[in-house]
């Protein structure tokens, strides 16, 4: 057997068990972020988002913030899977196995990225078809919808992957989402627009790479942005280079995986 057939086939089994693995634990995968992005829903898009009325480019309330909440869903779920998968593969010593094989390290990293941005990709689908039954709304934009939620969705996998290479417990899996995570996901945008904040608060949310993610996002679904899409494009891109980058020497060095 070839180099890459066999490489496709480590690759094909990595992704195939981490969607297994999603599947048969679908009550604490696919189940919570829907019914928690259903009572945002309800209690900011209905309550709150009737007394708002219209907001910018004359879209609902509701209508503005749904492309935010599931870009936040694909976000946190993404970033999730891999953390606590890796983690598990870690504390379990398989990862030892995988890096003494002659797996390149590339796939096990793009196996693992697959994995989770399986989950983000069906999660958002999921919030979106929820969605639909408080709201219309028409893609304006599909190819650039599609790139945003790639595009974001890797990024917090290939974070997410490198969290779980530092982690020594599982109460390291949860700092990063809780301090870091959660606020950049609040100050991103998904409820408001960035144009709305004085300075220096909105200076300081373009520094935000999640803000740029919504917007990308929000412009592929409604066709508005806070931003211009091709900054927002370029800084997803360099996160993800950047990151792979990352991922792809702790692997190489063994950071944190080899006792």
């Amino acid at each position: 057997m070839s180099n890459a057939a066999a490489n496709l086939v480590a690759l094909n089994t990595i992704v195939r068990r981490e969607i297994v693995r999603i599947m048969r634990i679908w009550t604490q995968t696919l189940i919570p972020p829907a019914i928690t992005m259903t009572l945002y829903f309800v209690i900011f898009g209905k309550l709150i988002g009737s007394r708002i009325g219209t907001i910018e480019g004359g879209y609902t309330y509701m209508q503005y913030i749904v492309p935010g909440l599931v870009m936040m869903s694909i976000i946190t779920n993404s970033y999730g899977n891999i953390s606590s998968s890796f983690f598990g593969a870690k504390f379990s010593r398989a990862v030892e196995e995988m890096l003494v094989s002659p797996m390149p390290n590339w796939v096990i990293l793009l196996g693992y990225v697959a994995g989770a941005v399986a989950r983000g990709l069906v999660v958002g689908l999921l919030v979106l078809l929820i969605a639909l039954f408080f709201t219309s709304l028409h893609v304006a934009h599909p190819l650039v919808t599609f790139a945003s939620v790639l595009l974001g969705s890797t990024i917090f996998s290939l974070a997410g992957f490198v969290n779980a290479v530092y982690a020594k417990k599982f109460d390291d899996i949860a700092l990063v989402p809780t301090f870091v995570l959660t606020p950049l996901t609040y100050l991103g945008g998904v409820f408001y627009s960035v144009n709305m904040l004085a300075e220096p608060w909105q200076a300081i949310s373009r520094i935000n790479p999640i803000l740029y993610m919504v917007n990308a996002f929000r412009f592929g679904v409604l066709g508005i942005s806070d931003v211009r899409i091709g900054v927002a494009f370029a800084v997803m891109l360099a996160f993800v280079v950047a990151l792979s980058i990352v991922a792809l020497q702790l692997l190489r060095r063994g950071v944190g995986l080899r006792s």
